[in-house]
């Protein structure tokens, strides 16, 4: 079956070769590269800023970054890459290419990292983030083929992000009250919160699969994941028609796409009223908050969510024991209030006063 395309995009065969280009509605029609080469995700989005850029392999010049990243391209640690990684990899790095393609592997130092990559970016720390990730890979590519003799990011330190959170009881209550069971928003969001699923194992969840009691291997980390459906989760499937392989589906009746799946998720949950914080992948940190609530140990927390570290588990445990142990600490606070004798404390130590020797008679 042949791999769904991106908005927009249209696949013609001549002459026994297939061609792409990029059309919307009845405007005209942009030549692509070969979908899935590395010039493809920046030729796509420069279509759709209304800026079609070159078609065909980007010239770069001896030396160059843009050089440094065609060859990476071509390299054994990248073609080792899960698609999926692929994917986002090549959407940073060529964003990268767009903009600093051209500067030298030679001239790269601390300061025009920061100055020059970095600091555009300051007000996008996410981005940021994974721009100076990408970067690295890149010198120890560079590294390796003795472009550099050293790693001219050491010492930059990593751009603070906020970390995803998860769900609270009352953003959980408002978003099954805007999506109740049978529509496909409630679906997609019983799956990831019972499952704990990442939005690149959702998006392509089988039915079989969930036949299978949610067994299903993370695509990220290759980490097996074997559980049993959710009394919640199991209610919600059955109110869900089968009428494809996976479970959720596009309007057009066809898998999403790992982006589609996040702007669709984004959708409901701006529909449902909840803040921008609250992110589709805060559903899988809820079903660890959940798992910890429960009693649930710092192992089954890892088996459930398929983590490769026990610390990253016992991040859940430790927070729930914190919760339960300030709960614990009112709780005796008030019954110590409840069982208190009061004590009186008299005026003088056994003295009595003036005013009641004179009152006597």
């Amino acid at each position: 079956m042949p791999r769904k395309l991106p908005p927009h995009v249209e696949r013609n065969r001549v002459k026994g070769h297939v061609y792409y280009s990029f059309r919307k509605g009845k405007g005209p029609r942009t030549r692509l590269p070969d979908y899935g080469s590395p010039e493809f995700a920046t030729a796509y989005a420069a279509a759709m800023a209304g800026t079609p850029a070159q078609v065909g392999p980007k010239k770069d010049g001896p030396g160059t970054l843009g050089e440094l990243i065609a060859s990476y391209f071509k390299s054994c640690a990248y073609v080792a890459l899960r698609q999926s990684s692929k994917e986002g990899y090549m959407r940073r790095i060529n964003l990268m290419r767009e903009a600093h393609g051209h500067r030298t592997v030679a001239g790269l130092s601390r300061d025009r990292i920061i100055t020059k990559i970095l600091e555009p970016l300051a007000g996008k720390p996410a981005a940021a983030l994974d721009t100076l990730k990408k970067l690295r890979i890149l010198i120890r590519h560079a590294i390796n083929k003795g472009q550099l003799k050293h790693d001219p990011s050491l010492g930059i330190k990593r751009p603070k992000t906020k970390e995803i959170r998860a769900w609270t009881d009352a953003e959980l209550a408002a978003f099954e009250r805007r999506w109740p069971i049978g529509t496909k928003q409630r679906t997609a969001y019983a799956i990831m919160l019972n499952m704990g699923t990442a939005r690149a194992d959702a998006h392509l969840l089988t039915w079989h699969q969930v036949d299978e009691e949610a067994n299903y291997t993370r695509r990220k980390t290759g980490v097996p994941v074997h559980m049993l459906l959710s009394e919640e989760l199991r209610k919600v499937l059955e109110a869900t028609p089968r009428t494809h392989v996976t479970v959720v589906n596009t309007e057009f009746g066809r898998p999403f796409t790992v982006d589609g799946f996040s702007g669709f998720m984004r959708d409901a949950i701006k529909a449902a009223g909840l803040p921008l914080d609250c992110k589709p992948h805060g559903l899988r940190k809820t079903l660890g908050r959940l798992l910890a609530d429960a009693g649930a140990s710092v192992h089954d927390i890892q088996a459930a969510l398929g983590h490769t570290t026990l610390a990253e588990a016992e991040r859940y445990t430790r927070e729930a024991d914190r919760r339960r142990g300030g709960a614990r600490a009112v709780l005796r606070l008030n019954d110590h209030r409840a069982n208190r004798v009061t004590q009186t404390t008299p005026d003088g130590l056994g003295e009595i006063s003036k005013t009641e020797r004179n009152s006597k008679p």
